[in-house]
């Protein structure tokens, strides 16, 4: 089983610009096969790899532990340093693409997962920071910054 992450937004920016051994962006075509695809907003549609080529090696909370919501790393549940700094990259990318004024969205869902399985929620970068961001398995995010660095 397997996370699958995209995003849309607004910008038309190339973000294969921002490839690294961490973070793949590979532009989703019309004709793609993934359902939840359709919940993102934006004309722009990006699928978000990791270093594992799928989207697993991000900071994901399962859908049944989202109460916990945003939070840095704890001493007592060790995360590999590669979904640390995948999660950070990923971060700065959103971050980067709010600051210059576009709209992003974001789906993280489960193998399987339906469109109606997704549950939508507002995020604001302003109150979550790089180091506390992390993924909610079959959510939505509606992301928002209004503080422009």
């Amino acid at each position: 089983m397997c996370h699958a992450v995209y995003i849309s937004t607004s910008s038309t920016k190339d973000l294969t610009n921002l490839n690294s051994e961490f973070v793949r962006f590979e532009r989703v075509m019309d004709s793609h096969s993934d359902d939840c695809v359709s919940l993102l907003e934006f004309p722009h549609k990006w699928f978000v790899g990791s270093k594992a080529g799928c989207s697993c090696t991000f900071r994901h909370l399962h859908s049944s532990s989202v109460e916990l919501g945003f939070s840095e790393p704890v001493e007592w549940f060790e995360e590999d340093e590669d979904e640390l700094r995948a999660t950070g990259e990923l971060y700065g990318a959103l971050r980067d693409i709010l600051s210059s004024g576009h709209s992003v969205d974001l789906v993280d869902r489960w193998e399987g997962a339906h469109p109606e399985d997704i549950v939508t929620i507002d995020v604001s970068l302003d109150n979550v920071c790089e180091k506390a961001f992390r993924l909610f398995e079959n959510h939505r995010f509606r992301l928002k910054k209004e503080k422009i660095q």
